[in-house]
């Protein structure tokens, strides 16, 4: 699933290429919605990992690419790389066609609507856009039970927007948290600590390049644990682990060293792998 990053990335690009576009049809898979004809685009904005299109009649397309989900743009007439079938959106701008394959959401909305108001509000802060609110995300994080995973809030795009499953595993390498911790286990500065880490990670990689956690000069890969199944920790030596945990079972990687150690901290869910 792309990272806030990305999103954002994707965006940027999306918008610079489109913003203020007459577009001449915007086309959606039927299990999603209607198409519609012609419209001005004139912007386009994610909140976390939500790819909003902004259209001058006040209408918006907002989109998640969820797991599988990615955005091609092909000139009219090219071969595209993926079979229509798996076609979500397709915006023809004309000389461009933007497609969207495999998008895990897409709905039309009215923007400033009850129901754009609503699923904007049901997002946590984008952590790349915005400040972290300790008092706002803390208010949303009691709501949840106290035996909830870390790995499971840290996702959670109702709390904060942005995190996915590469830096959930890095922010807890960073933080010394151990992948089966739960939120009764944690205090509210160590927990403030992860997102303003998460935070700090997103918006350092937006630029160009790929995604990096760490500084790689020294050889030693540009993650701290993510993908580094069995390879030694680079701060201790021990290897590092990996299980699918959580309430929807994600690939986890952690040192069972420097995060606690594994002895005392049997899984409440999820597997090895």
């Amino acid at each position: 699933m792309p990272e806030g990053d990305t999103v954002h990335k994707l965006m940027v690009f999306l918008d610079t290429a489109l913003r203020g576009r007459d577009v001449a049809g915007v086309r959606l898979h039927p299990a999603l919605g209607p198409s519609r004809g012609t419209g001005r685009i004139s912007a386009v904005v994610c909140q976390g990992k939500h790819l909003t299109f902004r259209f001058a009649d006040g209408s918006e397309l907002r989109s998640h690419l969820g797991l599988y989900g990615a955005w091609h743009r092909y000139r009219p007439g090219a071969s595209w790389h993926k079979p229509a079938r798996q076609a979500s959106i397709l915006i023809d701008a004309g000389d461009w066609l933007y497609v969207c394959f495999n998008a895990r959401a897409a709905q039309w909305l009215c923007s400033g609507g009850p129901r754009a108001v609503d699923q904007q509000q049901r997002l946590g802060a984008d952590l790349i856009a915005e400040r972290i609110d300790p008092v706002g995300l803390l208010g949303r994080v009691a709501a949840l039970p106290a035996s909830s995973l870390l790995v499971d809030v840290l996702l959670d795009q109702h709390i904060a927007a942005g995190i996915g499953n590469v830096y959930k595993s890095e922010v807890l390498f960073l933080g010394g948290c151990h992948p089966w911790q739960t939120l009764g286990e944690t205090p509210p500065a160590t927990l403030l600590g992860l997102y303003r880490r998460a935070a700090d990670l997103l918006q350092a990689n937006l630029g160009g390049g790929r995604r990096q956690t760490r500084d790689p000069r020294d050889g030693c890969g540009r993650l701290w644990v993510y993908g580094r199944r069995g390879l030694p920790c680079l701060r201790c030596g021990q290897p590092i682990r990996r299980g699918l945990l959580g309430v929807r079972p994600r690939s986890t990687y952690w040192c069972p060293d420097c995060q606690g150690g594994d002895s005392q901290r049997p899984p409440a869910t999820g597997r090895p792998a």
